[in-house]
């Protein structure tokens, strides 16, 4: 009986991802078939990797279900309970720079910025140079979430408007723009997206609607939310202004 509810529960996991995942594949075939009328190259390949994807996915949902949504509602509401506002903050700047270091997207693409800085004679073309360069945009994006973490939750205790910072983050962005070097804009921009992948988004929703659901006075759906978007835009201003100060 068990093993029976396993089952169907892992059926109905998949079969959810596979409709998830059904506009994408459709969009692929459409275009292979209908415009490019290409056959398409390696499918067996193709078709294996699919349902590889369609299990990941599904298994990657149950585990955010099972164990990062509950684990990181469960410490906000012990962090708001236990009264401290230091060890609050300390531990959100540590959740954004943990999850953001971890991330395999900003990795990759602090290594593809490393190599294109280094083509470019941005930087010198030499191995060190470009792990050094690589490096230090990684902990320099990790500092800035965690940075964010540390002004979202702040504003979740005073219960502040989400708005209201974010244009003003977004004014500092443009100016900043005009000031940093061409060779920087686009990777500071980039940098946002990069940060909120599979690692940092479950924890830091989490963080934000746990909070805002232990704390009095505070609206889970107006004030829990909002996190994701300073973790965002961080990144931004201040690859922007590592651009401009290295």
């Amino acid at each position: 009986m068990a093993s029976g509810r396993i089952l169907g529960g892992l059926g109905r996991l998949i079969a959810e991802a596979a409709r998830d995942l059904a506009p994408i594949a459709l969009v692929i075939a459409f275009f292979q078939v209908v415009v490019l009328q290409q056959p398409f190259p390696n499918l067996g390949a193709i078709l294996t990797g699919t349902a590889f994807v369609v299990l990941g996915l599904a298994l990657f949902v149950r585990g955010l279900e099972m164990g990062l949504f509950p684990i990181g509602e469960s410490m906000a509401e012990s962090f708001a309970r236990k009264g401290s506002l230091f060890w609050l903050l300390a531990f959100s700047f540590a959740l954004g720079f943990g999850t953001t270091v971890a991330e395999p997207a900003l990795i990759a693409v602090g290594g593809e910025a490393a190599k294109v800085a280094g083509a470019a004679g941005f930087i010198a073309d030499t191995e060190e140079a470009r792990a050094s360069y690589a490096s230090s945009l990684r902990y320099t994006v990790a500092g800035s979430v965690g940075l964010a973490l540390t002004i979202g939750v702040f504003r979740i205790l005073k219960g502040w408007p989400v708005h209201y910072l974010i244009i003003g983050g977004y004014i500092m962005v443009i100016a900043l723009t005009p000031l940093a070097p061409p060779e920087i804009i686009g990777i500071a921009y980039d940098s946002g997206g990069v940060t909120t992948s599979t690692i940092t988004v479950p924890l830091v929703t989490a963080l934000g609607v746990g909070l805002a659901s232990t704390i009095r006075g505070r609206n889970p759906m107006i004030d829990g939310f909002g996190l994701i978007a300073f973790a965002s835009l961080t990144p931004m201003i201040f690859v922007l202004i590592f651009g401009m100060v290295v």
